[in-house]
């Protein structure tokens, strides 16, 4: 009688533990979901938009209001290869580059911003090209050109 209440006793104990670690598993990753979400939005729509307009040989810029449906008041272009520092320090806020631009010679980055907060980024393919926004910091609604230049 004695054993069957050791059993039982460890079977529980055993079953609540198996509770508490799969009680904290799940905080953990839940914890990990929303430390890796955040409210910024990859584009790849206006990507396309972007790789069709570039594909094509006669066009020479990108008109970036005309292409966008959503509100923002500052894009940024970042070229291959530019640091995370260098991405936070222009854009003024913390951004995670889910592109990893740093590494990269293949895209350029192109960062949207609203209401001081980045809103939106589109990965632009370079396509045998390069792009130049003139001596400007970033773009705005107002002064919205993207300058395409083929190699």
């Amino acid at each position: 009688m004695e054993n069957w209440l050791m059993t039982i006793m460890n079977d529980f104990r055993y079953e609540c533990k198996g509770r508490f670690v799969i009680k904290k598993l799940i905080v953990v990753l839940i914890t990990l979901l929303l430390a890796g979400c955040d409210n910024v939005q990859h584009h790849p729509d206006l990507s396309e938009t972007i790789y069709s307009i570039v594909e094509n040989k006669n066009s020479s810029e990108i008109s970036l209001k005309s292409l966008t449906s959503f509100d923002w008041e500052k894009a940024f272009l970042f070229t291959p290869y530019t640091t995370q520092e260098e991405i936070e320090e222009r854009l003024d806020v913390n951004f995670n580059d889910p592109s990893n631009i740093d590494y990269r010679d293949d895209i350029y980055l192109l960062v949207l911003m609203n209401d001081g907060i980045v809103d939106q980024y589109v990965e632009v393919a370079r396509q045998g090209a390069d792009f130049k926004i003139g001596e400007k910091e970033y773009l705005t609604p107002s002064a919205d050109l993207i300058f395409i230049e083929r190699y």
